[in-house]
């Protein structure tokens, strides 16, 4: 069985990616392979030079994917976000294809980060994607709707975290924000807001029935417990802390931690919250499958006082065609 946009799906050992994810005349750090007959075959070693030639050759023979070895993935991934710019700026290739290629190349980042998250280093490569992600979504909502066709809907904590900075950008953008700092900012915190579940086993976090008590507690702490790694680092504006401790706060004050309201609750965090909530409900869990995103919208705009109503509304009429007056 392959794998399909990063993502393992059962036991083989190779990692699909774009050949527009490759610069021309650039010297790859990875082994390139093809596929034929359902064996890969080496077409290209790693530490020689990628030309138009060899570009060339693959499109005549129909070929727009290649495969590497599973163990090359870092060094692909160094190679990737080398180089997200130019792949970004190149009019050559399909908006869809960058699309993918900056969701890939993301999610594959977030695995590390939640890996290590104190990791400084971590965190700048956090804030260069994001800033890569900006500049995608700032190219209209097309872009955005590119993105939402390549994202993954199986709730994992790094695929999540790729998904919410999606929409909390898109929907920023939407109401008019266009300051790249400020977009920026938002995206990092939104892109970090979950951080600090990495305190959190996964035996709680993918439960299947309901958390107990002192569980739930646990399950609490984690905004607090992000925002004090990320300090560790002490790398990106204050901010893009407010998603982080605030993603979970509701306009009522019935949120968490702090349980503050709409007065004191920063527009970044509102964003963020109705982005975590949104693809939360629209994801598959372990525990139950995943919702479409109209009954979504309309649990939201059910659960009075908990978002901020116009951005709510915003973000319905950012998601589709839906009337309003039907949720």
């Amino acid at each position: 069985m392959a794998v399909i946009y990063g993502e393992t799906v059962k036991t083989d050992e190779y990692l699909i990616i774009y050949l527009d994810s490759l610069r021309i005349n650039s010297v790859l750090n990875f082994d390139l392979y093809i596929k034929k007959a359902g064996e890969y075959i080496l077409y290209r070693s790693a530490r020689l030079p990628f030309e138009e030639k060899n570009r060339q050759n693959l499109l005549d023979n129909n070929i727009d994917r290649l495969y590497i070895p599973l163990d090359n993935r870092r060094n692909y991934q160094e190679y990737i976000e080398g180089n997200i710019r130019e792949i970004i700026e190149d009019p050559q290739i399909k908006e869809s294809t960058k699309a993918g290629i900056v969701y890939d190349s993301a999610k594959l980042l977030v695995k590390d980060v939640l890996n290590n998250p104190t990791l400084g280093e971590n965190i700048k490569r956090s804030q260069a994607m994001v800033e890569a992600t900006v500049t995608l979504i700032l190219r209209g909502q097309s872009a955005f709707h590119n993105l939402l066709r390549v994202m993954s809907f199986d709730y994992y904590t790094y695929t999540h975290s790729v998904n919410v900075c999606t929409f909390s950008l898109a929907l920023a953008r939407y109401i008019g924000i266009e300051n790249v700092r400020e977009l920026n900012d938002l995206g990092t915190g939104a892109l970090l807001h979950d951080v600090g579940k990495t305190k959190i086993s996964e035996t709680i976090l993918n439960k299947r029935g309901p958390l107990t008590k002192s569980e739930m507690q646990l399950v609490k702490k984690h905004p607090r417990w992000g925002c004090d790694i990320i300090k560790e680092t002490d790398i990106i504006n204050p901010e893009s802390y407010f998603p982080v401790i605030e993603h979970h706060e509701r306009e009522n004050g019935s949120g968490y931690p702090n349980g503050i309201g709409a007065d004191k609750t920063h527009a970044y965090s509102k964003i963020v919250a109705i982005a975590d909530v949104f693809d939360a409900m629209t994801t598959k869990r372990v525990y139950r499958d995943a919702m479409a995103a109209f009954p979504a919208l309309k649990t939201m705009f059910d659960d009075k006082g908990a978002f901020d109503k116009h951005l709510l509304e915003h973000f319905t009429r950012l998601m589709g065609p839906s009337k309003l007056s039907d949720l």
